[in-house]
Formats: structure tokens, C-alpha cells, sequence
């Protein structure tokens, strides 16, 4: 019955220009990202306050978790400090790292369609069960970040007051919320986005899990 804060990480130049940012690099965040994911700790600060005010108040801190790529470590370390956590309070888990995009890592759509067209075309129409060439497909990120997550969400539905805040990816966030929704999962990448530092908040109550909020950037 306790809520899941589930945030993209901040910008990066890759995120900027459009391409694949998989597994195979690691960048950092720019200097937008930066500035981006320290607005995110107030505006999480604030949340959890409303979460409080509606009677979710709890002794126990916040539990952060982030990917370990780079540009989500930078992003959740921003979280905590502005939450009073310190670095060793981010528990890193592998199995949210973004989809390995295999060989369209680092290019373009317009790219990959020119590379594989029939092949994209197919990743377009079901991405969840079509895998990037040398790479995987939504299904493996599901099944990987899901061994991850069922933890967590079991966790959080023990007790109302409690709070998780994870830091993933692109990939990972939209396919966890299908999963969790109900929704089409090879429809993930056309029914919902999740911008830099987009924040979505899932509460999960005795008849199931409950969407709050999807997407939201800080101001």
C-alpha cells in the first residue's frame, strides 16, 4: 500500500540528438540534465509531503534505487541529496539498465531505418516481441527489470507508509507501467512517453496497483 516514484534520468547529449542510448555507452548527463535533475529533488520533497498529508507519513527514509549507468546514477544522486540521503544510499541494480539496442546503438530511427527496414519496420510494429538486431527485445527488458521491480512493489504493499523512488530508463519505465496496467505490452513505445526526468507515481492498495500521476517534469 506504499507508493513507487518511478523517474527517467535527466538529459543527455544522446537524448538531445535523437539517438539510441543503450547499454554500450555511458555518458554523462549535460549541463541541462544536471540543472534539470537537481529541480527534481524539490519537486520530489513536495510529493512526498502530499504523500504524508494524505496519511502515507512513515519513519522509515525514502529507499532510492537507480540503474547503474551514469546518467541515472547522476540523477539519483541529485534525489538524494536534496531528500538528506547520502551516495551509499542508492542500491544500483543491472536489471534496470536500458535495452541493449545491439547495432542501432548510437544512431538514429533514420538511421536504423536505412540499415534494417524491414527489420525496424517489424520493431516498430511490436517492439515487445521484436529484438534489435544483436541486441534484445522489450520482452528481455521486461523480464529482466520486472525481477527487479516485483520486489520493490511487493515491499511497498506491505505497509502504507512506505516510499520507493527508482531512477531507470526510456525502455524500462514505460514497459514496467504497461506490465503493472494491464496494457498491450507490445504497444509501450506508443502508448506512453517518458521525458528526461519524467516522474510517475504508482500507489499500490489492496485492489491493485493505482496510476497517480505519469510523466510529469519539473518545473
Amino acid at each position: 500500500m506504499g507508493h513507487l516514484i518511478l523517474v527517467r534520468h535527466s538529459i543527455t547529449d544522446a537524448s538531445e540528438a535523437g539517438r539510441n542510448l543503450g547499454q554500450r555507452s555511458d555518458p554523462p548527463l549535460d549541463a541541462d540534465g544536471l540543472a534539470l535533475a537537481e529541480r527534481l529533488a524539490p519537486m520530489l520533497v513536495a510529493e512526498l509531503a502530499d504523500l504524508a498529508g494524505d496519511g502515507a507519513a512513515s519513519s522509515e527514509p525514502p529507499r532510492l534505487v537507480s540503474s547503474p549507468a551514469l546518467r541515472c546514477r547522476q540523477t539519483a544522486g541529485a534525489i538524494a541529496g536534496g531528500l538528506g540521503l547520502g551516495p551509499d544510499a542508492i542500491g544500483l541494480e543491472a536489471g534496470l539498465l536500458e535495452i541493449d539496442y545491439g547495432d542501432w546503438d548510437g544512431l538514429t530511427a533514420d538511421e536504423c531505418r536505412a540499415r534494417d527496414p524491414q527489420l525496424r519496420a517489424a520493431w516498430k510494429a511490436d517492439p515487445f516481441a521484436t529484438r534489435c538486431p544483436g541486441g534484445e527485445s522489450g520482452a528481455d527488458v521486461a523480464r529482466r527489470s520486472r525481477a527487479v521491480m516485483a520486489p520493490i512493489e511487493e515491499w511497498l504493499a506491505g505497509e502504507p507508509s512506505r516510499t520507493a523512488v527508482v531512477v531507470a530508463h526510456n525502455h524500462v519505465n514505460r514497459l514496467r507501467l504497461c506490465d503493472l496496467f494491464g496494457w498491450p505490452m507490445r504497444d509501450y513505445r506508443r502508448r506512453l512517453i517518458q521525458s528526461p526526468a519524467g516522474v510517475n507515481i504508482v500507489w499500490f492498495g489492496r485492489g491493485g496497483p493505482v496510476l497517480r500521476c505519469v510523466n510529469v517534469q519539473p518545473a
